[in-house]
């Protein structure tokens, strides 16, 4: 028995990928696809909570949900190992938690409290924890891109077997830096895979209308670095060409791009009412490509029966409503809390006393 996974290259920008067959010997066992079903789901129900609590003015700033592409972060950090760090632009708390971090401080943090994982400073573009590796959240397009690049140079100099993943969307690979980026990390051979998340609109611009030539996955090819486009709605498909990538970095080899072809549900952010498309372009998506429903229909053909999987939807149901009960019912931050993770004039002792 062979199942179609991993996507092909040169077919343009606006264009489904071909499949590639791929063994199902080399697909994890049920318990791993559980958690990767879990972990989907998980991100899922996180975002839709917190699309509801931007529409009741719980959440302040911009807000961009990552509804219809939890496939990649999943996939690609199932393929991670303990060590390799991570950055991500502003759609990020997917990326947040498939590294593991705590719903509840990732909620508090949405919400702007104390125990949010950047004491409710950050909000949902800028949030951080080293402890898992996770380097943010970042706001500028295309910033976090050097930044990755940064990462993968630390971990080249340490002497250490880990990689950096950098993800950054369709919108971002026409950016300047992003460009310097991938010279330097050709040019060092850096343990840094780029991967490119083409959910096919940069804010309201359809891709193959502001990307010229062919698969975003080619942007590397004048820096000699290889790249692949992958079907980023299949989470197997997204694993296979992650273990790929991971191993090509960690071989010494440099830099390596994937372009993930995704589909976010939602507008570009929660004030985004998505006129660009038609119902029936996001609808034909949902019903034919969900990574969830893939995922769930696999676990189905490995006999994982509906009672067991209706568990799993309201245990993560029940982990989504404490941590948003948690972040309710955290304090605000403290003022002083303005004074402090910020580089101060060394000449004005008045503000170094209040620091």
């Amino acid at each position: 028995m062979k199942i179609k996974l991993e996507a092909k290259r040169k077919r343009g920008p606006g264009r489904p990928p071909k499949a590639v067959v791929v063994g199902v010997n080399d697909m994890p066992p049920t318990k791993d696809l559980v958690t990767i079903y879990r972990d989907m789901l998980l991100i899922r129900r996180f975002e839709e909570k917190a699309g509801q609590l931007y529409g009741m003015g719980q959440i302040g700033g911009f807000c961009h949900l990552y509804i219809g592409q939890e496939a990649v972060v999943v996939g690609v950090q199932s393929a991670s190992k303990p060590g390799d760090t991570v950055v991500t632009s502003y759609r990020d708390h997917g990326h947040m938690l498939a590294c593991g971090m705590e719903s509840n401080g990732v909620m508090a943090e949405l919400t702007g409290r104390a125990d949010g994982y950047s004491r409710g400073k950050g909000g949902s573009m800028h949030m951080f924890s080293r402890e898992k590796n996770f380097f943010g959240g970042h706001g500028i397009v295309g910033a976090q891109v050097p930044i990755g690049v940064g990462l993968a140079f630390s971990h080249k100099y340490k002497k250490e077997p880990n990689v950096c993943m950098t993800y950054l969307g369709d919108g971002a690979v026409n950016q300047g830096q992003v460009y310097e980026s991938f010279n330097m990390a050709a040019l060092w051979k850096l343990p840094v895979v780029f991967v490119i998340e083409n959910n096919q609109y940069g804010m309201g611009t359809k891709v193959s209308r502001a990307a010229a030539g062919h698969d975003l996955s080619d942007r590397g090819m004048a820096y000699g670095i290889p790249g692949k486009q992958v079907d980023g709605m299949n989470v197997l498909a997204v694993r296979t060409a992650a273990l790929e990538a991971l191993a090509h970095c960690r071989d010494g080899n440099g830099p390596y791009i994937l372009e993930m072809k995704t589909y976010r549900y939602r507008g570009h952010s929660m004030s985004d009412p998505a006129k660009y498309r038609t119902r029936e372009e996001v609808d034909a998506m949902r019903k034919q490509h969900d990574p969830i429903d893939q995922i769930r229909d696999l676990l189905r053909n490995q006999n994982v029966d509906d009672t067991f999987l209706k568990e799993i939807d309201s245990e993560i149901k029940a982990t989504v409503t404490s941590a948003t009960e948690f972040a309710q019912t955290s304090p605000a931050p403290d003022p002083r809390e303005l004074f402090t993770d910020i580089l101060l004039p060394l000449t004005d002792e008045r503000l170094v006393a209040k620091g």
